[in-house]
């Protein structure tokens, strides 16, 4: 409704109840003037039903929601079912346009004006969360691994040249299929193992770009966030060697954006050497459904030059999760739900050691890795054994967990890891992970200790000798580690 609307509303309402629904809609619109012209992360959450008025409104924008429109065009946002029109709140053009994902379509004009933003909002998330320099982002509607490649290709155009990634170890599949997948040689570097943890082997990166010419190095790319016993890489240092040698530096920042510590080394490597770019995923740390990452840097022509590497247009869909997410939760919920990661986080540890104690195991000491713990497992000849751990604790709802043997080979595009998982070939032990990662509750943390020690019990006695566990009163141990607030009914205990 414009001001026309209500003074013609004056003919049905006494001018006291007109005055007063005005004055509710002109609050509604300044939020949306807020956003609008500062495109910042709001500190309090927005309400679902303001969220909504605001993409009905962008979504009267794009030509498919025009009253009197009729399109001609191979393309014309058309959606047969109401079910998903209602989905995706009428927004049906997509992103970008066939060259460039963030230019502005003209049939689209509220679809474009929703990405421009959510991007705003992403760069102010993470100056918010602790990159503070961060010079531009774009949310990409691609998860961590396609993101990942996409910046390699943008390299490849930039250093035609090159032929190698330098890549410091870490056992997930996507992140060596990246390279691979744009084409370019891994130069593989497995961390050393420094008791339980492995860290960046260093040294060895810096002899690798001594010795090579940089034209024919892509980039190197470190990882933040990680499975345990695997620590955050030396980002710092190796941007420091970056800079140095005149090479890009790409970080995989996965789930770092809800660690203080990930954040923090990636913003003072930007300060102490070079830093190209840095991708985090949006379900893995905003908690939106699976399939878009934010593409960040310290250089905005070279984060543009990567959005244009994108060939046509885009789904909104990831782009709209995160929009409505982060105006949902704003900046202060969201740092509550970090800080409470971080105690739960030492819940879960204090747990898995009560645990270990008691089946004469140990949780493995990795203080670089501050999201996920791993637990020593006893050595086996048959690692189908370490395959049914996983099993059970699955079948008893509990997902999340990696079990891993130290015996698997796995072969990647030719590519020959021994101990597949461990991150390094010649890891002592096997072990089982657990993250405390944002979202998780207290009762996640309880119910997974109570059920894991049921798992333990009866696997153990084909691997282990058990130690007398300590008992209170009856009752296991793990309850009183949780304050009174996450107290829960112990009848929600049973398996």
């Amino acid at each position: 409704m414009d001001e026309t609307s209500f003074k013609l509303l004056a003919k049905y309402l006494p001018s006291t109840y007109v005055q007063q629904a005005k004055d509710a809609r002109n609050t509604t619109n300044f939020l949306f003037n807020q956003l609008l012209e500062k495109g910042k992360w709001p500190e309090e959450g927005w309400s679902e039903r303001n969220i909504e008025i605001l993409l009905d409104e962008l979504a009267s924008l794009d030509s498919n929601n025009f009253l009197k429109n009729h399109g001609v065009g191979e393309r014309e946002a058309r959606i047969a079912s109401s079910l998903v029109a209602k989905r995706n709140f009428h927004l049906g053009h997509g992103l970008g346009r066939s060259g460039d994902l963030t230019e502005v379509q003209p049939k689209a004009a509220g679809s474009s004006v929703l990405y421009q933003l959510t991007n705003d909002l992403a760069r102010d998330v993470l100056r918010t969360l602790g990159v503070p320099d961060v010079k531009a982002c774009f949310v990409a509607p691609l998860a961590t691994g396609m993101s990942l490649t996409l910046i390699f290709l943008c390299l490849r155009q930039q250093q035609p040249k090159a032929r190698y990634i330098i890549w410091s170890r870490i056992d997930q599949k996507s992140c060596f299929k990246s390279i691979t997948t744009a084409g370019f040689e891994p130069i593989i570097v497995e961390p050393i193992l420094n008791g339980d943890e492995l860290v960046t082997d260093t040294g060895k990166i810096e002899a690798i770009m001594k010795q090579m010419n940089p034209e024919l190095i892509a980039c190197v790319m470190t990882t933040t966030s990680c499975f345990a016993p695997r620590a955050c890489d030396d980002v710092e240092t190796v941007a420091v060697f970056c800079k140095i040698y005149r090479v890009a530096h790409v970080i995989n920042n996965a789930y770092g954006v809800q660690s203080t510590k990930c954040m923090h080394v990636i913003q003072q490597a930007s300060k102490k050497g070079r830093v190209d770019a840095f991708v985090q995923s949006t379900d893995k740390n905003f908690m939106v459904p699976v399939g878009g990452t934010i593409i960040a840097g310290f250089d905005k022509s070279f984060v543009n030059k990567i959005s244009q590497c994108y060939p046509g247009r885009a789904s909104s869909s990831p782009i709209v999760d995160l929009f409505i997410t982060l105006l949902s939760l704003g900046s202060k919920e969201y740092k509550t739900l970090a800080r409470e990661r971080k105690h739960l986080f030492q819940l879960l540890k204090e747990g898995l050691a009560m645990i270990a104690s008691r089946f004469g195991l140990r949780v493995l000491d990795t203080p670089g890795n501050s999201i996920s713990i791993g637990i020593s497992l006893p050595p086996v000849k048959d690692p189908k054994l370490l395959t049914q751990l996983g099993s059970q604790l699955f079948l008893r709802c509990v997902s999340g967990t990696r079990v891993v043997s130290n015996l698997e080979i796995k072969v990647i595009n030719g590519h020959e890891f021994r101990s597949w998982g461990a991150h390094h070939s010649n890891y002592p032990t096997g072990y089982l992970t657990a993250a405390a990662t944002i979202g998780m509750t207290a009762v996640d943390v309880e119910q997974f200790l109570k059920r894991l020690t049921k798992v333990m019990e009866s696997w153990s006695t084909k691997t282990i000798p058990m130690v007398l566990p300590s008992l209170t009163n009856g009752h296991d141990g793990f309850t009183h580690l949780l304050t009174s607030d996450h107290l829960v009914d112990q009848e929600s205990s049973v398996i």
